[in-house]
């Protein structure tokens, strides 16, 4: 009988046969960035990330300027993530080797779009192609805590108040390619209260919540009415006849922020939203026990599964 198989139960096994100094590797993985001491005070971030025709773009819908952007903008939402400040990146692609010249330089061109939009000059990388019809391409950023301690996913505590960023749901009619990081937002946010958890939503709310409580050992409420659901999830429903608020919790590629904030700090959010021209939502709290809850309406208690995507499943 074979084994189970998904992303994060082969991150779980190289987690368990991974030995690091923690003097060296503070942070190791299962984090959106890895945290390495490179002696004395000096510390960076380091993440990477690849993204596959067919899977996270489809070119038939986006052109090769919008990939090139979302590539390097999804590695800067792990910046966010961590409440760090970028510094460089590299990119890598695999073009299917009859793209003409054009197509190469449309691609770069949207890297150059969010390099000089995030202050995060692309500084080298590596060109290859091969006789396949389907192009990968990728990015590995490096960033610097900044006076600012970087935020992991494991350190909710049962009384944190859960909030997001944006909207969520519906990303496929086009936001998964023009979104914007939120770094400066992570960083404004980490500077005014303690975020004890932070993680930027990738997979789906249903899914990284569910990372951030397996992470910190604790659980979740959400109120399912308080979930802000996008104007694209409640579209999507109608045409495939689902709720909306199935839509912001499962599909995923909305890449806003989900923090947890201690309660007394998180009081002052709830009076006040610091930030400008981006929408702060209060969805939930951090409880003691395991798994993620929803609080229906009508006062129902519903089981969240990660029901977001999971590679290698």
């Amino acid at each position: 009988m074979k084994a189970d198989k998904g992303e994060w139960k082969l991150i779980e096994w190289i987690r368990s046969h991974t030995r690091l100094d923690p003097n060296v590797v503070p942070i190791g993985p299962g984090d959106d960035m890895a945290l390495v001491s490179l002696g004395g005070e000096s510390q960076c971030l380091l993440t990477i990330d690849a993204l596959l025709e067919g899977t996270h773009f489809d070119l038939s819908k986006a052109t090769p300027r919008q990939v090139g952007y979302k590539a390097l903008a999804v590695s800067l939402s792990d910046v966010a993530a961590m409440a760090s400040k970028p510094v460089a990146a590299l990119a890598w692609v695999g073009l299917p080797s009859d793209r003409d010249m054009k197509f190469a330089q449309d691609l770069s061109a949207g890297m150059a779009d969010a390099a000089v939009k995030f202050a995060c000059p692309v500084v080298g990388g590596d060109i290859t192609s091969w006789n396949q019809q389907l192009m990968t391409v990728g990015t590995a950023v490096v960033s610097r805590p900044a006076g600012i301690r970087p935020v992991r996913r494991s350190g909710a505590k049962p009384g944190d108040l859960l909030f997001v960023t944006g909207e969520l749901g519906g990303s496929l009619l086009g936001r998964h390619l023009t979104f914007t990081p939120r770094i400066q937002e992570a960083r404004q946010l980490a500077a005014l209260v303690t975020i004890h958890a932070m993680m930027d939503l990738s997979d789906g709310l249903s899914t990284d919540l569910n990372h951030i409580c397996r992470e910190s050992g604790v659980g979740a409420e959400i109120v399912a009415e308080a979930v802000p659901v996008s104007e694209d999830a409640r579209k999507l429903a109608k045409a495939d006849h689902k709720e909306p608020i199935e839509h912001a919790l499962n599909d995923g590629e909305d890449f806003e922020l989900l923090l947890a904030v201690e309660p007394v700090d998180a009081q002052d959010l709830l009076k006040q939203n610091p930030l400008t021209g981006v929408k702060l939502t209060y969805i939930g709290k951090i409880v003691e026990g395991s798994g993620v809850v929803m609080v229906t309406g009508d006062g129902k208690r519903v089981p969240v599964a990660p029901r977001g995507y999971e590679h290698f499943k």
